[in-house]
């Protein structure tokens, strides 16, 4: 199963971290979709993040681990442009779940 973390600040509902561990094991290795799709938003928000803001996620990436804590850009418009790109992949997940939810499971936390 894969465990998606998305970690908020209270106050404020910002996404402060998120983290992506486990495999889907829908199909064989190179052939689950499940995984492919999961992978496909989340490696694909972060190098969006980085491409159209400038703000660099420090990701960490392993097998089936992918983990990023979420820095504040400084500049407002900035932030918000970083945060509604992570509120997207966390919709694109949410999609993936419903079709998909014995395989996936989305966690939110605040803090």
């Amino acid at each position: 199963m894969i465990s998606v973390k998305i970690v908020r600040r209270q106050s404020d509902r910002r996404i402060v971290s998120f983290s992506i561990e486990g495999h889907a094991k829908y199909a064989k290795p190179g052939k689950d979709i499940v995984c492919a799709g999961v992978s496909a938003v989340s490696v694909g928000t972060v190098n969006s993040v980085e491409a159209l803001t400038g703000i660099e996620l420090p990701a960490t990436m392993k097998n089936g681990w992918l983990q990023s804590e979420v820095p504040e850009a400084g500049d407002p418009a900035v932030d918000a442009q970083v945060q509604l790109l992570l509120e997207s992949m966390i919709v694109m997940l949410e999609s993936i779940q419903q079709s998909y939810g014995k395989f996936v499971v989305i966690q939110e936390q605040s803090v």
